[in-house]
């Protein structure tokens, strides 16, 4: 009985060191990334949640700056969910968004900033890779995981647009996610693959693809690209009109968004175009919602991946898996009359985030969603 009681002073004693080493690095992880303190999101705080910044770190040695909300008066153990993107994007436009709203309904919520984006560290800048992008949800689970107000069986994830195959991929590997929300997705894999709607979906195309990424990774490797045209023409497709209402005006533009200035790195993107996450998704056992608008230009990759999700196969996956083992807990939402970027923020009527909000986003609808399979 000593032994016992010995060993339980000696783990405590231990925890209790670790607990103290983790809020000292935390400490210096901020104090190194240098965060903004002052609100500069482009969103307004909503009363009913408190806020602060705080870090984590990831498997890979990297550290991640994050925002974390909380409902005011909130007591006890509660759900969590963690929310990133869209691709490219900074925690202070749309997950920012996500993670308040959510907030807002009672759960903890952190909305991150991917490795090397935005106040998050990591160098080269604006460099992708599926593992490490992956990685990122699996460590946010982690720090949530960890909270004295979360309860750990009970976290959630949010991805938007490119980040919402990151979800998936993210729910195909960590059991401890149990409730996945992919909104208005792309599948980054794909896209870099195949282009847009599997345009260029064959092997010559690939090849040069290959071919000018190697040159590039001599010729400069890190040149940019990427970005939302500064000006586009009138004849542009309405996608790429709605994408500068967003990130170029004053609705979404962030300085530290790359979406919003000069893209990502060329070749940071390089192993996304051999990749594809979403081969797994099918084994999904826990609960996941698709949502997407529509009227968007990327309906196609969240329909896509719901059906191959629940039947092990769908137009434009040339692999077949078996049919989910748990289909009754996958849903796919259609928004109607709502393009890819209203899924953003809720979209408005009028240019440059003015006039009537639209309220595409269906808050209710996604909290009911987590608080029925987070219990």
């Amino acid at each position: 009985m000593k032994k016992v009681l010995l060993a339980a002073a000696l783990v405590g004693g231990m925890l209790a060191g670790c607990t103290n080493k983790e809020q000292t690095k935390t400490e210096e992880n901020m104090t190194t990334l240098n965060l903004t303190q002052e609100w500069d999101k482009v969103f307004p705080l909503s009363e009913k949640v408190s806020h602060k910044k705080v870090t984590f770190e990831t498997q890979y040695g990297l550290t991640l700056a994050a925002d974390l909300y909380t409902p005011k008066d909130a007591q006890g153990k509660l759900a969590a969910i963690a929310v990133s993107g869209p691709f490219g994007a900074v925690k202070e436009q749309s997950s920012g968004l996500y993670a308040m709203k959510m907030a807002e309904h009672g759960f903890v919520t952190l909305a991150f900033d991917p490795s090397y984006t935005g106040e998050s560290s990591g160098e080269p800048r604006r460099t992708a890779s599926p593992d490490i992008n992956t990685e990122d949800f699996m460590a946010a689970v982690d720090f949530l995981s960890k909270q004295d107000n979360v309860d750990a069986e009970k976290i959630g994830i949010i991805g938007i647009c490119g980040w919402g195959g990151i979800a998936l991929n993210a729910a195909a590997a960590d059991t401890r996610i149990k409730a996945t929300v992919a909104s208005t997705m792309y599948d980054m894999t794909r896209v870099s693959g195949n282009d847009y709607n599997d345009a260029f979906d064959n092997e010559q195309w690939r090849h040069r693809n290959r071919e000018n990424l190697s040159k590039q990774r001599l010729a400069d490797p890190n040149a940019m690209a990427g970005g939302v045209l500064d000006t586009v023409p009138p004849q542009a497709p309405r996608f790429v009109h709605d994408y500068y209402d967003y990130y170029k005006t004053a609705r979404g533009y962030h300085q530290r968004s790359g979406n919003s200035n000069d893209g990502w790195r060329v070749i940071g993107t390089q192993a996304y175009t051999n990749s594809r996450f979403l081969y797994y998704i099918n084994e999904i056992r826990s609960a996941v919602l698709v949502m997407h608008g529509a009227d968007a230009h990327s309906r196609y990759f969240g329909e896509a991946a719901y059906h191959y999700m629940v039947d092990g196969k769908a137009e434009g996956y040339k692999f077949v898996g078996e049919p989910n083992p748990n289909p009754e807990n996958k849903q796919l939402l259609i928004i109607p009359d709502a393009s890819h970027c209203d899924l953003y923020d809720g979209g408005y009527e009028d240019k440059a985030g003015q006039g009537q909000p639209k309220n595409m986003i269906p808050w209710d609808t996604l909290a009911d969603f987590f608080k029925k399979n987070l219990k």
